[in-house]
C-alpha cells in the first residue's frame, strides 16, 4: 500500500529538521554525510547524528562531510541522499512514493539554487515539492500575525544563513539574507584562537566553545573552558585557556555583518511599517540567536525591543507545518 503523507523539511547548513503532518517535528539531525569514497559510486556510510560523530575522526576511505554550505546546496548528490535516508526516517520506512515536500529556503537563493534544492527532493523520492522562504516560515512558526495590515520583523539567525525580514499583509516587504551565521562564528573562533594562541583547534571544539562560554554582551558568571589542539609552532598538543572575553572578542566581525544588514532592512522599511515595529519590536528566530546576549547587543544598537522566539531552532520548520496543516500544497496536486 503506498501512502501519501506530506511533510516540511528545514533543509539547514548545520541541522535538518523533518516535520510530518499530524506528527509535528519528527526528526532533528546534523545536516553532515559520511561516505566511502572507495566506492565509485561514493556509497553512503551514515547521516545525521552517526556521520556528525565520524567528522575529523574517519579513516583515510571514509569522509565525513556537510552537504550544505551557507544554506545552499554544495554537493547535490550527497544532498540527495542525506534527504532520502532522513525522509525515510521521518516515515518510519514507510513508502514515499506520494509525499508531498515543502522546503525552507533563504530569501537571497538564486534561481539555479532553488531548482537544485527542487530536484535534490525530487531526486530523494518527493513527489510534489514547493519552497518556503525561512523568514516567512520562521515567522509563522513564532506566531507572528503575518497576515494583519501591521508590520512584523523576524531575524532568523542559523548555521549558514542569517536572514532579515519586515512582513506585513501576508507577503513580504523588505529583506535581507546574508551567508553569515552559526557557521561564521565557529570560523571566528578557529581564526581567533590559531591567531592569538598559534593553537589549531578543529569546528566541533569551537562549536563545544561557543555553547558553553559564547555571548555576544556581557554576561553574569562568565568564565573559562580548557581547549585542546595542535601547536602550530612544534606540532605537539597543547592546552590554553580561552575565557568569555577572548570568545566575544572573537566573535565581534561576524556579529557586526549581522547587525549591519538588520540596520539596512531597518532603514529602507516603509514609515508607517517603522512606527510598527517601534511598538512590536524584532524577533529572533534560529538556532544561533540562541547565543548568549544577543538580543540585549540588538537591543541596544537599534533601540527596539527585541524577544527570542520560544523554541527558535524550530520556528520554520512549524511554521512550514503549519502551512501544510491549511493544505496549502494540494495546489500541487497535477503538477
Amino acid at each position: 500500500m503506498i501512502f501519501s503523507q506530506n511533510m516540511c523539511i528545514d533543509l539547514g547548513t548545520a541541522t535538518t529538521l523533518v516535520y510530518v503532518k499530524g506528527r509535528g517535528i519528527v526528526l532533528r539531525e546534523p545536516s553532515v554525510v559520511a561516505v566511502d569514497i572507495r566506492s565509485s559510486q561514493r556509497k553512503v556510510v551514515a547521516v545525521g547524528n552517526t556521520a556528525k560523530e565520524m567528522i575529523g575522526r574517519t579513516p583515510g576511505s571514509i569522509v565525513a562531510v556537510r552537504p550544505l554550505k551557507d544554506g545552499v546546496i554544495a554537493d547535490f548528490d550527497m544532498t540527495a541522499d542525506m534527504l532520502r535516508a532522513l525522509m525515510k526516517k521521518a516515515l518510519n520506512n514507510s513508502p514515499f512514493n506520494r509525499t508531498k515536500v515543502m522546503i525552507c529556503v533563504p530569501t537571497g537563493i538564486t534561481e539555479v539554487e532553488r531548482r537544485a534544492v527542487h530536484d535534490a527532493a525530487k531526486n530523494a523520492g518527493a513527489r510534489y515539492v514547493s519552497l518556503i522562504e525561512v523568514p516567512m516560515a520562521a515567522a509563522i512558526g513564532a506566531g507572528l500575525p503575518i497576515t494583519s495590515a501591521t508590520g512584523s520583523m523576524i531575524v532568523d539567525i542559523g548555521g549558514g544563513t542569517t536572514e532579515v525580514a519586515v512582513i506585513s499583509l501576508g507577503d513580504i516587504v523588505n529583506a535581507r539574507s546574508i551567508r553569515c551565521a552559526g557557521d561564521a562564528f565557529d570560523s571566528a573562533i578557529v581564526a581567533y584562537i590559531r591567531k592569538k594562541h598559534n593553537l589549531l583547534i578543529g569546528e566541533r571544539t569551537a562549536e563545544d566553545i561557543k555553547l558553553k562560554i559564547g555571548s555576544a554582551y556581557p554576561y553574569e558568571g562568565e568564565g573559562a573552558v580548557t581547549v585542546k589542539g595542535r601547536n602550530l609552532i612544534d606540532g605537539l598538543p597543547k592546552n590554553v585557556e580561552i575565557t568569555s572575553q577572548d570568545v566575544r572578542q572573537a566573535l565581534t566581525e561576524p556579529i557586526n555583518r549581522i547587525l549591519d544588514i538588520i540596520r539596512s532592512v531597518l532603514e529602507k522599511t516603509p514609515p508607517e511599517l517603522a512606527g510598527d515595529l517601534c511598538d512590536r519590536g524584532i524577533v529572533m528566530t534560529g538556532g544561533s540567536s540562541l547565543l548568549r546576549g544577543f538580543d540585549r547587543l540588538l537591543q541596544a544598537e537599534v533601540g527596539l525591543k527585541v524577544m527570542v522566539a520560544a523554541s527558535p531552532q524550530d520556528c520554520a520548520a512549524l511554521g512550514g507545518g503549519k502551512c501544510l496543516d491549511k493544505n496549502v500544497l494540494e495546489a500541487l496536486e497535477g503538477k
